[in-house]
């Protein structure tokens, strides 16, 4: 169950600073110390803003992370990291990315990177504040990785990863970590042409050592690379399926759909707490504090108060910072003004 009901959150990510953008282009121009301050300043910079709009519970922005996942790779040995683009020219698209080849044995020794992520936000946020930290899921990390002749498709791929996420886990729960969240956007992109229940088995298997002790949440979305989504934009197909996954917590993306399938909420409240999208990171539309009330009370005519919690579409590192703020502070405002309506601030 939620801390309290309506609650607000969000999914991870967060917009670079102009300074750490820049920065990140020039490393070999900076020291080890003079990186290691710039992540600590960074992070500092994305808990501030999360703190001023007044969310409920806050990340560390995954500051010192490329992309969503994409550092991820860094960390695990058996692969050659250089992914040759299969298309460098045209419209920025999820087919320019290309996928690194496997060498090896997929190992990762040194983990993830995720726990020094979660310790660095538990060193510098205020004492008491509501903390979470996310790693991506073993289908979605298997996604940048070409199979091979030892793992002949995705699926092996994804059993050879679902160890390595299950150790970072573990080492998150050993570190603390109160609230993991486990994305698996590439389930909802692709649960059309897959058999969901595998995917249920999958997402399972990997969350088992945090059952009871921490609280579990997934991210379900259909992509948003550049401010484009990649999957067909349905989850219809997930459930009921997707009822049995064994998390506290599953997100969905609803606001750049215009809440389509926003029933799908109440089965969903019926079994684990729903973070619904109320903001969508790929409009510039800043949403006003009576759209996000509105858009919070047509949910409470699906599922319960204390089963709801509110957050963005999506992480918000690709949308600006100046539009991610203003966003964050009207949806906590929006929230906010129906859990007093309700007389459950």
């Amino acid at each position: 169950m939620t801390s309290h009901p309506l609650r607000t959150s969000v999914i991870g990510s967060y917009p670079f600073p102009g300074w750490l953008e820049f920065a990140s282009s020039n490393l070999d121009q900076f020291g080890s110390e003079d990186i290691k301050e710039m992540q600590d300043d960074a992070a500092r910079v994305a808990i501030g803003d999360q703190l001023d709009a007044g969310l409920d519970v806050i990340t560390d922005g995954e500051q010192t992370r490329f992309d969503f996942n994409l550092s991820f790779y860094g960390f695990i040995e058996g692969i050659a990291l250089e992914a040759a683009s299969p298309r460098r020219f045209g419209p920025p698209a999820h087919d320019q990315r290309g996928k690194h080849a496997i060498v090896g044995e997929l190992a990762a020794p040194r983990g993830l990177g995720a726990v020094e992520e979660f310790e660095r936000l538990h060193r510098l946020a205020p004492a008491g504040t509501h903390l979470k930290v996310s790693v991506p899921g073993p289908y979605t990390l298997a996604g940048r990785l070409a199979p091979n002749d030892r793992y002949a498709d995705r699926y092996a791929v994804t059993e050879a990863l679902l160890p390595l996420v299950r150790k970072e886990i573990e080492d998150l729960l050993q570190a603390g970590a109160q609230e993991i969240c486990v994305d698996e956007p590439s389930m909802s992109c692709y649960g059309y042409r897959e058999d969901p229940r595998r995917f249920v088995d999958i997402f399972n298997r990997t969350v088992e050592p945090a059952r009871g002790r921490a609280r579990i949440c997934t991210h379900l979305c259909f992509g948003n690379f550049k401010g484009h989504p990649v999957g067909w934009r349905k989850y219809a197909p997930l459930f009921p399926a997707f009822l049995d996954l064994h998390a506290d917590e599953v997100h969905v993306e609803m606001a750049n759909r215009e809440y389509a399938e926003l029933d799908v909420i109440g089965p969903m409240s019926q079994r684990y707490d729903v973070a619904v999208g109320i903001v969508d990171v790929k409009s510039y539309h800043v949403e006003t504090v009576a759209q996000i009330a509105e858009v919070v009370r047509a949910c409470l005519k699906f599922a319960p108060a204390e089963r709801l919690v509110f957050a963005p579409d999506c992480g918000l590192s690709q949308t600006a910072r100046w539009a991610a703020k203003k966003k964050l502070v009207n949806m906590v405002r929006g929230v906010r003004s129906v859990r007093e309506s309700l007389g459950v601030a």
